[in-house]
């Protein structure tokens, strides 16, 4: 691992980071492009909207529980490279998701895709906290996040135009195109990374009382198991409303799903903001401060999209939205890559495990719910979950004696 005094820009190839980006893009538009797509495949394979939703839920199931193998597998052969082997593998996933002849054989395409695409983010996280002194890493990390950002905000607007003006299965080639020019690029990268970036970590014994062990160390630590537990009911309660918002705007608003993806597609910018500004936010709000108004922003922002009457109120309200989940969840983020520095690799990994396996299960009960309660009851519950939980981390967060040492 580097030493926490020395600097990062010197050592590393200049596109290292931006790469990781770019593969943390194509991921984020792999789990977020069927979203806008829901009415769409409601229509074509005639099943209810709720159970349309499952191709999300699926997807994020496979994502959150990969984490338990990738966290280790990075540790011992590298993160770079394992993430370079990932995105190779989500090209042949998401060309079996274009080439699905039903809705059962796209379902499990996408689990399929969901288990190669865990490896990429969390794992370009663990490998920036190996080689990012802390005091420099939150902004770092916001600008790695950038590729993420507009992969979420991209995948939306690419779902919705793919469903109103082509056909289902175009995204998921230009997916398999992006993962496979990335991947490619990757390990070409990774060639020229100097020592302490390919640092593995040799374990002995079984592999799965290996992995056991790794995520037992982590999961023993008090703050690790809040931060866990936080990050889990933050994606319950975020994702089961967020997953539906463009079916809201359509269904209630009357709004093409073209229009909708683009709507959401702010939240995108929403987060860019955050990203260009995150030294300054994080040097006057503090983690803290961060956690508290991200949470009061982004609940604001969902229950001005779900109550508001008219859908234009949806154009602040996914901006408004981008800011705030950005401001909490890199608050979270920052504190996985620190929550268990000797394990860094499953840390993160029980991180974005705790965080997708929050999704499939908001998604799934947002599903079950939605045809009775309807869309707008559904975000407007997200809204105040999401409050909840960002209130009270803040609370926890200012308590340092929960904190280890950095």
């Amino acid at each position: 691992m580097i030493d926490q005094n020395k600097k990062l820009e010197p050592a590393l190839p200049f596109t290292a980071i931006l790469y990781l980006s770019f593969a943390s893009f194509a991921s984020a538009i792999s789990l977020r492009v069927t979203d806008a797509l829901l009415p769409r495949l409601a229509n074509d394979f005639d099943v209810s909207l709720g159970d349309a939703s499952y191709v999300i839920t699926t997807f994020s199931i496979a994502y959150g529980l990969s984490q338990l193998f990738f966290g280790p597998l990075g540790d011992r052969f590298g993160k770079y490279l394992v993430v370079a082997w990932a995105c190779l593998a989500c090209a042949v996933t998401a060309t079996l998701c274009a080439l699905a002849p039903n809705y059962p054989m796209l379902l499990l395409a996408r689990l399929l895709a969901g288990g190669t695409a865990a490896a990429v983010i969390p794992l370009s996280m663990a490998w920036l906290g190996d080689v990012v002194p802390y005091n420099q890493r939150q902004p770092v990390l916001a600008r790695f996040l950038m590729g993420q950002i507009l992969g979420l905000s991209s995948g939306a607007l690419v779902g919705g135009f793919a469903a109103d003006h082509l056909n289902w299965r175009v995204p998921f080639f230009f997916i398999a195109f992006i993962f496979l020019a990335i991947g490619g690029t990757l390990i070409a990268t990774n060639r020229s990374l100097p020592a302490y970036a390919l640092a593995t970590r040799k374990s002995e014994g079984a592999p799965i009382r290996r992995m056991v062990t790794e995520f037992g160390q982590v999961l023993v630590k008090p703050w690790a198991r809040v931060v866990l537990i936080t990050v889990f009911l933050e994606g319950v309660f975020l994702y089961g409303a967020f997953a539906f918002i463009a079916s809201h705007l359509h269904r209630v608003h009357g709004v093409s799903l073209s229009t909708a993806g683009s709507l959401i597609m702010l939240f995108g910018f929403g987060g860019l903001l955050y990203a260009s500004a995150a030294k300054i936010l994080v040097n006057r709000l503090g983690e803290v401060g961060l956690a508290r108004w991200g949470g009061v922003l982004l609940a604001t922002a969902l229950l001005t999209i779900g109550l508001a009457p008219a859908w234009w109120w949806a154009v602040p309200g996914c901006f408004v939205a981008g800011l705030g989940f950005y401001m909490l969840h890199n608050t979270l983020q920052i504190n996985a890559t620190q929550m268990a520095t000797e394990r860094r690799g499953a840390a993160v990994a029980s991180f974005a495990s705790c965080f997708y396996l929050g999704q499939s299960v908001g998604v799934a009960i947002a599903g079950v719910l939605i045809e009775k309660l309807g869309t707008s009851l559904v975000i407007s519950v997200g809204a105040a979950g999401v409050l909840l939980i960002a209130l009270n981390f803040s609370r926890l967060r200012g308590s340092a004696a929960m904190f280890p040492a950095a």
